[in-house]
């Protein structure tokens, strides 16, 4: 089966992602799609398995297969847990709708790990650029800044809002490099603090609900298994 056929004919849950999910979107921004989809139990019992991934087929979009997408957020990898709390939701099909009432099952403390790391390689880039060109490249700065409001808020909440809501004036404003890079620093240095402190007493649990999320995929493939042994009319 041809990877493009497995996004077309088996995806569970695509969204939009990027600035139109955050909240930032200006004249001219891209529209990011991201989805999971569901790959037949029977292409597993072949020599040649299914991909973990599949770019496109349309511009911007990429899609994992469930099981994977599974494992990265039990890993909580920053860009597959905001996908599953995008608010601009194109299709959930009830294998979808199911994943996407998992979304808790997913989150625990090691997000502070996992985001904070992705934020120190962000930011030494961004540094490298100040000492290169006298400037970071502000729409990465922003980025960065709305990560770190994201990850801190999850942290203090136990909730992961992506739409930065009030703050998109002043991200805007990093954005168009009206914010002064010394500026900029202060702010992701008093994010992360806040995002540490969160961390130490904040509502996750240690770890993710991974029995939970074991189960619902064990069921997924059998009853995907269970439709391809019916005899076809």
């Amino acid at each position: 089966m041809r990877p493009e056929t497995l996004v077309a004919d088996h995806t569970i849950y695509a969204c939009v992602m990027g600035s139109r999910a955050f909240g930032l979107a200006t004249e001219g921004s891209d529209t990011d799609r991201r989805g999971v989809f569901l790959a037949p139990t029977a292409l597993f019992w072949r020599f040649d398995k299914p991909p973990t991934h599949v770019e496109g087929p349309a511009e911007e979009q990429f899609s994992w297969e469930l099981e994977r997408f599974c494992e990265l957020a039990l890993r909580a990898n920053p860009n597959i847990l905001e996908c599953l709390h995008s608010p601009l939701v194109e299709y959930a099909d009830a294998t979808g709708r199911e994943l996407l009432e998992l979304r808790g099952a997913f989150l625990s403390r090691a997000v502070h790990e996992t985001f904070t790391r992705y934020a120190h390689g962000q930011r030494r880039k961004l540094e490298a650029d100040v000492r290169s060109h006298g400037a970071p490249r502000w729409k990465h700065a922003m980025h960065l800044l709305r990560l770190l409001i994201s990850a801190r808020d999850l942290l203090r909440t136990g909730v992961l809002t992506i739409d930065v809501g009030e703050e998109r004036a002043p991200l805007l404003a990093v954005k168009r490099g009206e914010v002064p890079w010394s500026g900029v620093e202060s702010w992701m240095t008093r994010l992360a603090e806040e995002a540490a402190e969160a961390a130490r007493h904040g509502p996750l649990p240690e770890e993710p609900d991974r029995r939970r999320v074991e189960d619902f995929l064990l069921r997924t493939r059998r009853s995907s298994a269970l439709r391809s042994d019916r005899p076809r009319p």
